[in-house]
């Protein structure tokens, strides 16, 4: 017989066992073998021969080489792929976007971003031309850019996340979430950690805003809004003007070798005027009539109507990547689309959570081999150099020898020429 705190923890067991069961799993995709059959890759750039492709991987690093996902290669390439699910809404429901992405080549400027999309679209076309409804993930570009897009289109306007979200940008896989609730609030998270929260209403310009300026209100002609005035009892001194800038030098003296015949008549130099403020300005006070900076009165806007659906998206049927990469390596997996933030924290634990570890060991050895490869070349390369330094002491030792023995041999034509000149004087 179970005892009273056992009956507590089996009753939570059995209901987080049925909030998994009865979750809704629109899209799933770990990337197994025949992971093709569900995908389909865009023709978009291929006659520029300048369309990515797709590489089934694990990757250089990873917590386990059998999970596998999709890599883009080769470099300076734009990358197109997507896959359908049963179109469904999002209406009374939670809706649950996640995946997985690996910036494996240390990416500079790029994105690691996937889409929701709606309605039917030709897959073979897909493109950066493609409307879609959501697009969500990491993005990152220098110094400046670094950080987690949230975008949210509505009558075919895509709207920005006015929220900063910051993203990872190291070279191991990292998890993005995001949730959107019926009571319109949403949360992003990274590595099941929650980042950024907040209501759509407010974190998008998804509406028109419910007040404006009015514009018919003019600001009264009697209305002052200067905060200070001239001073009427300031009064510009009557021999102000007559201020010189600068000044003859009462120190400079003519220098006593100074001769107005060769160096012209001299002139002692100038400098600043002390007594000289620059140009007048008359002081200011406060104005005893300002009323303040005019702002024009706010109206019902009456563009604005409230829309209680406004976290519905109701023919949501494919998920895509659409990207360009100068530098390609990023890999994808673990798509999910779910009605189930649980679920989602599972699927979570049962892939990115489980091979963290393990794939962080496995980079911190890549890198170590990494480094030591790197040291051993360029130490060949100071061996060389060292060698052709040598090279260049034994040229130059040879240069010289060469040059002491044409010496020498001159010296020796030299006294010949000198002992034949004497032969001929005696």
């Amino acid at each position: 017989m179970l005892r009273r705190g056992g009956s507590k923890l089996l009753l939570c067991l059995v209901l987080a066992l049925l909030s998994v069961v009865s979750a809704e799993v629109f899209f799933e995709e770990r990337f197994d073998d025949g992971w093709e059959e569900q995908w389909v890759k865009s023709d978009w750039k291929n006659d520029e021969n300048a369309a990515g492709d797709w590489n089934h991987t694990a990757g250089k690093w990873s917590g386990d080489p059998n999970d596998k996902g999709i890599q883009t290669y080769p470099d300076y390439r734009f990358f197109a792929i997507s896959a359908q699910f049963p179109e469904f809404s999002n209406k009374d429901k939670t809706l649950v976007f996640q995946f997985s992405v690996k910036h494996e080549q240390k990416l500079d400027c790029g994105g690691g971003y996937m889409k929701l999309l709606s309605g039917d679209i030709d897959q073979k076309k897909f493109s950066g031309e493609t409307p879609y409804s959501i697009m969500f993930g990491p993005d990152i570009c220098g110094y400046n850019t670094k950080k987690v897009h949230a975008i949210l289109t509505r009558d075919g306007k895509n709207h920005l996340i006015k929220k900063e979200v910051p993203c990872e940008t190291d070279q191991l896989t990292h998890l993005y979430t995001f949730i959107i609730r019926p009571d319109a609030t949403y949360s992003v998270l990274v590595d099941n950690v929650e980042k950024q929260s907040g209501s759509v209403y407010s974190d998008w310009d998804l509406l028109p805003p419910k007040k404006i300026k009015d514009p018919d209100a003019k600001k009264p002609e009697d209305w002052d809004d200067k905060e200070y005035i001239p001073d009427p009892e300031d009064k510009k001194p009557e021999d102000y003007d007559d201020i010189p800038k600068e000044i003859t030098d009462p120190d400079a003296k003519k220098p006593e070798d100074w001769d107005d015949e060769e160096d012209g008549e001299w002139t002692a130099p100038t400098i600043p005027n002390p007594e000289y403020k620059g140009p007048w300005k008359q002081k200011k006070i406060k104005n005893p009539n300002y009323k303040g900076k005019w702002k024009s009165p706010m109206i019902d806007n009456p563009d604005f109507k409230d829309d209680p659906d406004l976290y519905v998206f109701p023919s949501l049927k494919y998920v895509g990547i659409e990207l360009w990469q100068v530098k390609s390596g990023t890999l994808f997996d673990n798509v999910l689309i779910s009605d189930d933030p649980e679920y989602a924290k599972k699927v979570a634990e049962e892939t990115w959570a489980k091979n963290k570890d393990a794939e962080k060991a496995a980079f911190d050895e890549a890198e170590k081999k990494r480094e030591e490869e790197e040291k051993i070349e360029d130490d060949k390369d100071d061996d060389v150099d060292a060698d052709d330094d040598e090279d260049d002491a034994d040229l130059d030792n040879e240069d010289a020898e060469k040059h002491d023995d044409k010496k020498d041999e001159d010296l020796k034509d030299d006294s010949k020429e000198e002992d034949s000149s004497l032969h001929d004087e005696l």
